[in-house]
Parts: C-alpha cells; sequence; structure tokens
C-alpha cells in the first residue's frame, strides 16, 4: 500500500488555511490584547491559551456540540448553507483555527511585546496614525514572530488527530487527514503503510520548521 496521496493533499489545504485565517484574524487579537488594559484580561488569555492543555478529543466534543445540527448555529449554518457542518472541511477547518489560536497568537503576542513604545509614540507624534502605526512600524519589526506563529501553527495542523477525527470522522477525500491514515493503517497492521505516511509527515512539519528558522536567520542578518 502506497501514501494516501489524496490524505497529504487534504492535509496540506487544511494547515494552510488554518494559517491563512489565524494570520488574519490573530494578528489583530494579540494586537488589541498587548495594547488593551481592561478587568477580565487574564481571562480572555486563558481561553486562548486553554487548547494547549486541553485534550483535543474534548475540545472537538465541545465543538461539535456547538455547531453540531442539533444546536443553533449548526442549523443556521446547515439553513444558509444547506449541509451540516461536521463531517465537511469547513468542520474541521473551524475546529483546527480553535485548537491552533495559542499556537498562533502567543508568538504573534511575544513579537508585539518586543516592540520599543517609544518607536510607537514617536510615530503618533509625528502624525501617523495607529493603523498606520501599525503597518509601518509595527509590523516591519515583528514580522520575523508573526512568520514563526504561521511556521507553528502549519507544522502542529499538519499532525493534528483528536479534533480532526471528532469533526470530520475518517472520510476519505474530505476529511481524512494523513494523521488519520497513519492511524488507519497501524489498525489494519500494515506497517510499511503506516511508516511511509509518517515519514510525509515528519518531512513536511521538519520543511517548515526548518524554512523559519531560515528565514529568521535572514531577517535578523539583513
Amino acid at each position: 500500500m502506497t501514501v494516501d496521496w489524496s490524505a497529504a493533499w487534504l492535509t496540506f489545504r487544511l494547515a494552510f488555511w488554518t494559517t491563512a485565517v489565524l494570520l488574519v484574524l490573530g494578528v489583530p487579537l494579540a494586537w488589541w490584547l498587548v495594547q488593551a488594559r481592561f478587568r477580565g484580561k487574564s481571562v480572555i488569555e486563558g481561553l486562548i491559551a486553554l487548547p494547549l492543555i486541553l485534550p483535543p478529543t474534548v475540545l472537538g466534543f465541545y465543538i461539535l456540540s456547538a455547531l453540531g445540527p442539533n444546536s443553533v448555529l449548526g442549523r443556521q449554518y446547515q439553513m444558509i448553507v444547506g449541509s451540516p457542518l461536521p463531517f465537511t472541511f469547513a468542520g474541521i477547518l473551524v475546529g483546527s483555527v480553535l485548537f491552533n489560536v495559542p499556537f498562533a497568537c502567543r508568538p504573534f503576542m511575544a513579537a508585539f511585546e518586543g516592540v520599543d513604545r517609544r518607536l510607537i509614540e514617536a510615530s503618533w507624534c509625528l502624525g501617523v496614525s495607529r493603523i498606520g502605526t501599525f503597518f509601518r512600524v509595527v509590523l516591519p519589526l515583528t514580522w520575523p514572530g508573526i512568520l514563526a506563529g504561521m511556521v507553528l501553527t502549519f507544522a502542529h495542523t499538519v499532525g493534528e488527530f483528536g479534533v480532526v477525527l471528532m469533526l470530520g470522522g475518517n472520510i476519505p477525500g474530505r476529511t481524512r487527514t494523513l494523521s488519520i491514515a497513519v492511524y488507519d493503517q497501524v489498525q489494519a497492521l500494515d506497517y510499511e503503510a503506516a511508516a511511509r505516511t509518517s515519514l510525509v509527515l515528519v518531512l513536511i512539519s521538519f520543511t517548515a520548521l526548518w524554512a523559519a528558522s531560515r528565514l529568521q536567520r535572514w531577517a535578523v542578518s539583513a
């Protein structure tokens, strides 16, 4: 049995779109958390960090309960789209995004916290708006940290198992990722196929981390 390339392609799509969504949503969220000062901020930070310690199957169960056809959100989604969210690519994407929030936001926040506040205030004094300051001053200084968060999110998504299995099951071509393919191959006692699929996962993850390391070194030396 050869490597399940349809599962490999689906895994790549899931990792790509998870990273893209968290780049769009995670950067402003992280910047807001770094800049904001309000009561209850620690609660929000705790909720963001919760997937780090929560078992993936537990998180997947709660997401499935919240988005299933018997929930308010699930019924509204089905009325609009015409099909339920669980056991679809969109369903596992939602679960993957929620599961990977801390893996994106925490590096983003660490990068933003390292920006010299005086540079931001100097930009304001020169008449640059807050949004303009963010794009002209903050992002150029923090893009290595943002890149690290993106790569970490991508690599972590590639190896997801519990959340994907709970929300998507094991439907070839729709929700079956490489990690689930490895599980199936081991269950079938096809250890050679499992070894080949596992090697693909290792190579994808290693390549992502190697690329991030090279880019960060280039950013520091530039």
